[in-house]
């Protein structure tokens, strides 16, 4: 009984966790300590279990944020969010795509722990201010006030976001065959004037340690990055984080993967993960849910 609760929710669960931590990693060894929490209950004492989950997972993920945040500050280079591959259903959701995509995790990366699970429940999961003070452990003005910052917070940070589909799509194949051809117009015409090019490799393999903007400087990075691709890496195609992205595979191993953030039909953002630590769960269309239709309490 107590399996089915948490199979039936995890979902859910795993979507919370990922975005409060920004490593599908993370999340999953969050799952795993809050089933064992779950586990060693009485579910009949449990009148809601998925509400009961939801505070579980929810201070178990701000544990877990606050003990990797030292690490991520003294990061090698860039630090971008595990990439996750997404079904094609979550771009229905605009909400969940935009909440999940490269620009907005790193936006989050930015708030404190408290910051990020109130703004991530109230204005992704839509759970009131009230049900949010149980799992962080504050009162519900408190909440609200931290809500308010939160959201102007992020407001102010957040880039033009549109979700994965087939324009984009398209428009990140022309990308490639130009990259590929040596086609600089082309190419040109396809970055937007303030485009901005990250990559992560995390001190472990060769990747540009600081982000590449505008346009004559990210093209000459992706040529330059495409010439030296090895003759035995070939392109797949794939949706990551709700964006439309490209996998490098080389010798049969996912060599980087790189998500595109796409506004007016021109691409504004590349993000490129290098770093082998992040590409484990890259080949897996990960299941999200924002339980958009699901009560805290039914």
């Amino acid at each position: 009984m107590a399996d089915d609760a948490f199979s039936e929710h995890r979902p859910l669960l795993f979507t919370i966790a990922y975005e409060m931590l920004g490593s599908a990693a993370d999340a999953e060894d969050v799952l795993q300590e809050s089933y064992l929490r779950w586990s060693a209950v009485d579910p009949a004492a449990v009148e809601h279990p998925r509400a009961y989950l939801v505070r579980v997972v929810t201070r178990q993920a701000l544990n877990h944020l606050r003990a990797v945040k030292a690490r991520r500050e003294e990061y090698v280079g860039t630090w971008l969010p595990e990439p996750i591959r997404t079904a094609p259903e979550v771009s229905e959701d605009a909400i969940l795509a935009e909440s999940v995509s490269m620009a907005m995790m790193l936006v989050l990366e930015t708030l404190n722990p408290t910051e990020r699970a109130v703004f991530v429940l109230h204005d992704v999961f839509g759970y009131t201010h009230g049900e949010i003070a149980a799992s962080v452990g504050k009162t519900e003005v408190t909440v609200r006030q931290i809500a308010h910052r939160a959201r102007r917070h992020v407001h102010a940070r957040r880039r033009r976001f549109e979700p994965d589909s087939a324009a984009g799509r398209e428009i990140v194949r022309r990308f490639l065959l130009a990259a590929a051809t040596g086609e600089v117009r082309e190419l040109m015409e396809l970055l937007a004037p303030d485009v901005v090019q990250i990559s992560d490799g995390g001190g472990k393999v060769v990747a540009a340690r600081h982000p590449i903007t505008g346009r004559d400087d990210v093209a000459r990075f992706v040529l330059r990055v495409i010439r030296a691709t090895v003759a035995t890496t070939h392109v797949e195609h794939a949706t990551c984080n709700g964006m439309p992205a490209a996998r490098f595979v080389t010798d049969g191993q996912l060599d980087w993967l790189v998500a595109f953030e796409i506004h007016d039909g021109r691409i504004t953002g590349l993000y490129g993960i290098r770093n082998p630590d992040k590409l484990h769960r890259a080949d897996t269309v990960l299941p999200l849910d924002r339980g958009e239709h699901q009560p805290w309490k039914p």
